[in-house]
């Protein structure tokens, strides 16, 4: 079983959320809800399409605004923080990233440390020292010329956190960083992510369909439901039968697996 970090009860809030209501075109999506991330936690949200993850992770950026309420980032209100600021505390890596040109491996990790320089200013030789660590770090150095748009989707992803690390931040957003990889570069990024967490001591917080992955590898799990928390705890509180049947409207199996003691989410066929 994966090595889980445990938080020590006095590590103060990296993300406070407070009584936040927000959403698009009219439509509420997230109404009433708080929560508190502390510093090198690591947490996934987890819920069906719709329920307001990715909109969460956005409103911890600052990228989307509330409509009421307030989030905090390490005990400054989001909406107070300069841009480049917010980007030397917090990076987000998405689903997938694009890019637009033929960029190296290198180059795109560098954008990691935009935030930290003044415009025109050329990158200097501690700029790159902290690029090859994160590169290193990621397993991606040997790839450095490598043309970002030609490889595997498991080599891009850890590029994008490569890049994030670049940022050194002290929180890093994950929307579905798994969802377009194969099982196997599955478990690789979020044994880099776990290892991230545990050795640089990052606060993680993690979009996640897969209920099995994020109760082997996250301590804590959020289940969100039409833009509520209906359960917030380590997995064994949140993946309850009734709970997740509720959610999720299927019946379930939930059982610890014998070899690594995680518990296991089975959906029962109805036929």
């Amino acid at each position: 079983m994966s090595e889980k970090t445990t938080t020590p009860i006095n590590a103060q809030p990296a993300v406070e959320v407070q009584n936040l209501a927000t959403g698009y075109h009219g439509r509420m999506v997230l109404e009433n809800l708080s929560l508190v991330i502390r510093e090198g936690e690591m947490t996934a949200l987890l819920g069906p399409n719709g329920t307001g993850k990715s909109t969460l992770l956005h409103a911890m950026t600052g990228q989307h605004r509330a409509l009421s309420g307030s989030v905090k980032l390490f005990g400054r209100d989001v909406r107070e923080l300069p841009a480049a600021e917010r980007a030397r505390l917090v990076s987000m890596v998405p689903q997938q990233i694009e890019a637009p040109m033929a960029f190296t491996v290198a180059e795109m990790v560098m954008m990691g440390r935009t935030a930290a320089l003044n415009r025109w200013q050329a990158p200097s030789a501690d700029d790159w020292r902290i690029v090859e660590q994160a590169m290193t770090y990621t397993d991606v150095l040997g790839l450095r010329d490598r043309i970002f748009q030609e490889m595997s989707g498991g080599e891009r992803q850890r590029v994008v956190i490569a890049l994030a690390l670049a940022a050194e931040p002290r929180l890093i957003l994950l929307d579905e960083p798994t969802a377009h990889l194969d099982m196997n570069h599955r478990l690789e990024v979020l044994e880099l992510i776990a290892r991230l967490n545990r050795e640089k001591n990052v606060a993680i917080v993690m979009v996640a369909h897969d209920l099995n992955l994020a109760a082997e590898f996250f301590p804590r799990l959020i289940l969100m439901d039409h833009g509520r928390i209906a359960a917030d705890g380590p997995p064994e509180t949140v993946l309850q039968p009734q709970t997740i049947e509720a959610i999720y409207h299927c019946h379930v199996d939930i059982h610890r697996d014998p070899d690594c003691g995680a518990l296991r989410v089975f959906p029962r066929r109805t036929k």
